[in-house]
């Protein structure tokens, strides 16, 4: 005896001989809603245009925060090459002068009281880290 075929618009699932459309992910009539694919295009660029200005800024951070220990170890070398016959006391602003044979100094003697060259002024801060004032 042949198998009579169903139309179309049935939902006859022929290997358990039964109607399933009530089972089914998805829409088996014809009033049923339209399935639309949402548009993920959009979000997905901007998410990434997000994420790419978040690294960016991040990155821009970190390379300020780098050049400023570069500066802040120059500094540090600079001082602890100087000459100076004294230990400098934690919280106090010392003076770094430059010699005629081109040789630095460390003194407490402030620029304006004297006609050295001056190179700059610097606080030591609690880490013994010298901070450019």
């Amino acid at each position: 005896m042949e198998k009579e075929k169903k139309p179309d618009n049935v939902v006859f699932n022929t290997t358990t001989q039964k109607y399933d459309a009530a089972i089914k992910p998805y829409a088996t009539s014809v009033g049923a809603p339209v399935i639309t694919a949402t548009d993920s295009i959009a979000w997905k660029n901007r998410s990434i245009n997000k994420v790419n200005h978040k690294m960016e800024a991040q990155y821009l951070e970190l390379k300020a925060a780098y050049e400023r220990m570069l500066q802040e170890y120059d500094y540090n070398k600079l001082l602890f090459e100087a000459k100076f016959s004294f230990e400098p006391i934690i919280g106090e602003v010392y003076h770094l002068y430059k010699r005629n044979e081109d040789e630095n100094f460390l003194s407490i003697i402030a620029p304006e009281q004297c006609n050295f060259k001056a190179l700059g002024s610097f606080y030591l801060n609690a880490d013994q880290i010298w901070v450019k004032i």
